[in-house]
């Protein structure tokens, strides 16, 4: 049996994208078969798509991570989910996965059940960037309350999930955004925000103790000279951006660079904050599968607040 899946077979920008059919995939042993409803699209689908990234440089690449869709079977050795479940989660990552498909095998703790009070395309949105805010917020920095937390382009698809988890956490949260945005950003509960454009957040933000950078570059250094003693920058721009511990030690600072892995207790946790209405997802586009180049120009555009999601008929 045949599927339609998004795959490339060189580099380079949205337009290598294409429609092919392939085999659809079986489930392994503690693996489970998932007929795809929805895909989130990440910034990490780009880099993939235009490097190889994780793929190492080889090709043909399959993209994608995040899925939000039903159990259509199970393999050898699966006891927590039946044909019929719904699921969502981040299979694999940060190995591939080939979730811009109709169909995708994933272990299957590498997914939870969906909220009901959620669709796949709103699950669908989840997965890779709320799990990169919990592990950054939660597992890494141990935020607690009163604390103070600076969020980078928090209008963003990390971004504007980590200003609800650190406010769930009990934190005073600042973002940066575009002055066009900031409303948004205090409708998540933001309790103040930077307009980066107009104001050099590193003269106006100060005594924060957790900062999470989601950009790079000068924004690293800049962001340490926010921090109150004892401060923690979470960087999760690029493996490059781990120089910054080296520059933060002898401040009586701390820096760390986080790569997101799946992870189904931080699934559980993301999904219950979803149940008691604490965090919610933002769907700034939807479009077919088969769009998946127009998605990709779409997320470079600089006009995005919150998430792209494809869907699968």
């Amino acid at each position: 049996m045949n599927m339609r899946a998004i795959a490339q077979d060189t580099f380079g920008g949205p337009e290598v994208l294409k429609v092919i059919e392939v085999r659809r995939p079986e489930p392994g042993p503690a693996e489970v078969l998932v007929r795809v409803s929805a895909i989130g699209v990440n910034p990490t689908d780009s880099w993939h798509r235009a490097s190889g990234g994780l793929a190492g440089g080889q090709t043909p690449v399959r993209l994608g991570w995040d899925v939000s869709g039903v159990v259509e079977a199970v393999g050898p050795g699966v006891t927590i989910f039946a044909p019929g479940d719904e699921v969502f989660g981040l299979p694999r990552h940060p190995q591939p996965a080939g979730t811009y498909a109709q169909y995708v095998t994933s272990p299957a703790r590498h997914l939870v059940r969906k909220p009901s009070r959620m669709s796949h395309t709103e699950a669908a949105a989840l997965p890779l960037a709320a799990l990169t805010a919990w592990q950054a917020l939660v597992d890494t920095a141990d935020v607690r309350p009163g604390q103070r937390v600076l969020i980078h382009a928090a209008a963003g698809g990390v971004g504007h999930l980590a200003v609800q988890i650190a406010k769930a956490r009990g934190a005073y949260v600042i973002g940066t955004a575009r002055s066009v945005k900031h409303d948004f950003v205090r409708g998540l509960g933001a309790d103040e925000v930077i307009d980066y454009v107009q104001v050099d957040f590193s003269t106006v933000a100060h005594d924060i103790d957790v900062v999470l950078d989601t950009i790079g570059g000068e924004y690293g250094p800049r962001s340490l000279t926010t921090l109150c003693a004892g401060g923690l920058l979470v960087s999760l721009a690029a493996p490059s951006e781990s120089y910054l511990a080296d520059e933060a030690r002898p401040l009586g600072l701390r820096a760390a660079f986080m790569i997101v892995e799946a992870d189904r207790a931080g699934m559980l946790e993301i999904a219950a904050l979803v149940e008691t209405g604490r965090l919610r997802p933002q769907i700034d586009t939807v479009l077919p599968l088969e769009l998946a180049a127009e998605a990709h120009e779409l997320s470079h555009s600089g006009r995005i607040a919150g998430k792209i999601v494809l869907t699968v008929d």
